[in-house]
C-alpha cells in the first residue's frame, strides 16, 4: 500500500470504487463545504476536490480538502498546473500530505481562454505528465525536484486523468501509458455518453496489459436537461454527447428530462461495469448532488458488488470476509 487511503484500499482489494465530484461553493463559508459532502460521504469511496475546473475561480481545492480531512471524509485533491509552478505545487503537495489528504489527481488544468477570467496569466510550468512524476518523486525519493531531502515522505495514491472520447482515438492508449510509466496508480476518465467508444478504448487498454498496472474509473453523470447536454457538449473543454443522448432527452417532457438524464446514466454504469479492465465510476454530477445516493443505488452498487479482477480474486475475497 502507498498511501493507505480508502481509496486505494477499496481498489487493490478488488472492489468496484465509486468517487464522486465535490462541487466547490463561490463562498468562504465552510458549512457550504460540509453541506455538499454530507451527501456524498456515505456512498463514496473518495470525494473529488476541484481545483478551478473550466478555469472558473472557487474554494481552491487545498481548502476544500482541508475542511474534509478535519471531518474525517476521503478527498482527492485535485492539482492542476495552470495556476502555479513547480515550486508552489511542491509546497502545496507536502502541505495537503500534512494534514491528511493521501489521494492526489494530477491534472494539466483547462486553458484560461475558458473561464471566466480570460486575462488571467497562465503557468503551465508542469503539464499532468511531468507532475505525476513530480508527486512520484516526492513520494518515492524523498527529494524535491532540486535535489533536497525531504525530512519526511509524503504518501500519496497518485491519479491521472483521460479522454477516451476525443480524437485521435488510437493515441488515448498510448497516452494512458505514459501517465502510468509516470506514476500513475488510478484514472479517472471524462463523461462518458458514449459506451461503444469507450469499449473501443478498454479493448486497447487490457490489449496493452494497462489494466494490471492502473485503476481506471469511468466518469459518469446526470444530464438536466437536453439544453444542458448541448451547452456542456458545445462550451466544456472534452466533453462529447452523442446526438442520440439529446434526442432522448428532447423525447419527454421539459419537466421530466432530469429523471431521464438520471436514469441514462444509471445506465451507462450498468454496462460499464461490464467492461473488461474498468474498476469503478467517478460520478460527477455539477449541482445535483443529492441525485448521486440514488443513481448509485439504481444502478446497483448498493450494497457494493466485488469486481473479480485478474489476481484480485483472493484478495477480494478475503476483504470481504
Amino acid at each position: 500500500m502507498r498511501s493507505g487511503s480508502r481509496l486505494e484500499r477499496v481498489l487493490e482489494s478488488g472492489r468496484f470504487a465509486v468517487t464522486a465530484e465535490l462541487n466547490p461553493p463561490d463562498s468562504a463559508d465552510p458549512g457550504a463545504v460540509y453541506e455538499r459532502a454530507l451527501v456524498l460521504a456515505e456512498v463514496c469511496d473518495g470525494i473529488n476536490a476541484t481545483d478551478a475546473s473550466g478555469a472558473n475561480v472557487h474554494m481552491s481545492s487545498v481548502g476544500i480538502c482541508a475542511l474534509l480531512t478535519r471531518a474525517g471524509y476521503e478527498p482527492i485533491m485535485q492539482v492542476s498546473c495552470r495556476d502555479r509552478n513547480r515550486i508552489a505545487i511542491q509546497g502545496d503537495l507536502l502541505g495537503a500530505a500534512a494534514m491528511g489528504v493521501r489521494n492526489v489527481l494530477c491534472l494539466t488544468g483547462d486553458g484560461v481562454q475558458t473561464g471566466d477570467q480570460p486575462g488571467a496569466k497562465p503557468v503551465f510550468d508542469l503539464d499532468s505528465i511531468s507532475l505525476l512524476r513530480t508527486a512520484r518523486t516526492l513520494r518515492d525519493d524523498g527529494h524535491f525536484l532540486s535535489g533536497r531531502k525531504l525530512d519526511t515522505k509524503p504518501r500519496f495514491f497518485l491519479g491521472g486523468a483521460a479522454n477516451p472520447f476525443v480524437p485521435p482515438y488510437d493515441y488515448r492508449p498510448l497516452r494512458l501509458a505514459k501517465k502510468v510509466e509516470a506514476g500513475a496508480d488510478f484514472i479517472q476518465t471524462q463523461y462518458c455518453f458514449d459506451v461503444p467508444r469507450l469499449k473501443e478504448f478498454m479493448r486497447a487498454v487490457v490489449g496493452m496489459s494497462l489494466n494490471e498496472r492502473v485503476h481506471i474509473l469511468v466518469g459518469v453523470g446526470p444530464l438536466r436537461s437536453a439544453k444542458a447536454g448541448e451547452w456542456m457538449r458545445k462550451f466544456v473543454p472534452g466533453v462529447v454527447i452523442p446526438d442520440e443522448i439529446i434526442e432522448r432527452l428532447k423525447g419527454v417532457e421539459p419537466g421530466k428530462q432530469q429523471a431521464e438524464g438520471k436514469q441514462i446514466c444509471v445506465e451507462i454504469i450498468q454496462q460499464v461495469q461490464e467492461i473488461e479492465g474498468v474498476c469503478g465510476v467517478h460520478i460527477m454530477a455539477y449541482r445535483q448532488e443529492e441525485l448521486v445516493a440514488e443513481i448509485i443505488e439504481e444502478a446497483g452498487l448498493l450494497p457494493r458488488r466485488w469486481q473479480r479482477l485478474p489476481g484480485k480474486e483472493k484478495s477480494a475475497k478475503e476483504n470481504e470476509n
